[in-house]
């Protein structure tokens, strides 16, 4: 679960001018002789730690001098009062440091704890909890990070690098659904760089059976479909495509952490859940110096 620090640099920079500015004037006027300490990084809950990759890139922007020993990995579970990590090195620019290095650890362990929570209600299912595009701006790299290290996995990062045809395109198809849809597939298989080529369907019976038959998809997402509708589009989909490759199904809309046991037990193989990163709620952590 690797970070490509150098994407995340520049929002870790935009993130430190606007809290640091000019300087930490009350750091200054209370500390002048600035002595080297050391701080701990506590957990207050239990969670899933996200953000140790990139703690070492904060301190970094302050002074070159403060340096982090990571106790708990990103994606380990830790529990009320565990040790993330130990900073060492002057103590005003760790004092400045510490706000937005706890804003980015909170936020993104926060996502993965929330993430752990939804792959741990489909255990025992073939479902896989994903993410969706509904991302901070700015922090859709980070935040899809988070959800690897709490055991979900990403969709498509962006436009770019996968096809979603969804019911807004599909009403532009003049004449034909399906042989418009099949002619927007064929030319769709052609795009270099793309992880899928997936066809939103908003009705079993008037959708499916036709996307079914049309070489080339490898996901159909379910939108907002009730447990009866995607346990029928599971039989139609293993009815239809027999013991060859059958096309991916994903629910998605409206899924909580009260219903995703039961949508998972339907049948589907994805479940798209943007609660885990627009709801996710900052988890409790503090640096004791």
């Amino acid at each position: 679960m690797k970070l490509n620090l150098k994407q995340i640099e520049p929002l870790i920079k935009m993130a430190v001018e606007e809290d640091l500015g000019t300087g930490d004037v009350t750091s200054r006027l209370f500390i002048k002789e600035n002595p080297i300490t050391k701080a701990h990084i506590i957990s207050r809950e239990e969670i899933i730690v996200c953000g140790m990759q990139i703690a070492e890139l904060i301190l970094k922007q302050y002074d070159e001098k403060l340096s982090i020993k990571v106790l708990i990995e990103d994606g380990n579970a830790a529990h009320v009062g565990s040790r993330l990590a130990t900073i060492s090195g002057p103590l005003v620019p760790m004092l400045s440091a510490e706000r937005i290095l706890l804003n980015f650890i909170q936020r993104l362990s926060g996502i993965a704890t929330t993430t752990q929570k939804y792959v741990k209600a489909v255990s025992g299912t073939k479902a896989k909890i994903c993410d969706t595009r509904k991302t901070i701006p700015g922090w859709r790299l980070l935040e899809k990070y988070a959800v690897r290290c709490g055991g979900g996995f990403n969709h498509r990062i962006g436009l770019y690098d996968g096809i979603l045809i969804k019911d807004n395109h599909i009403a532009h198809i003049q004449g034909d659904f399906y042989k418009g849809l099949v002619n927007v597939i064929e030319e769709a298989r052609k795009v270099k760089g793309i992880k899928f080529v997936a066809v939103e369907v908003d009705h079993v019976d008037d959708q499916l059976n036709h996307v079914m038959n049309i070489d080339g998809i490898d996901m159909v997402l379910l939108d907002n479909m009730g447990q009866w509708q995607l346990k029928h589009a599971v039989e139609m989909r293993d009815a239809m495509c027999g013991k060859g490759k059958k096309p991916l199904l994903e629910a998605s809309g409206n899924v909580t952490l009260n219903n995703v046991s039961a949508i998972a037990q339907c049948g589907v193989d994805r479940i798209a859940v943007g609660a885990i990163t627009h709801s996710a709620t900052s988890v409790d952590i503090g640096l004791d110096i």
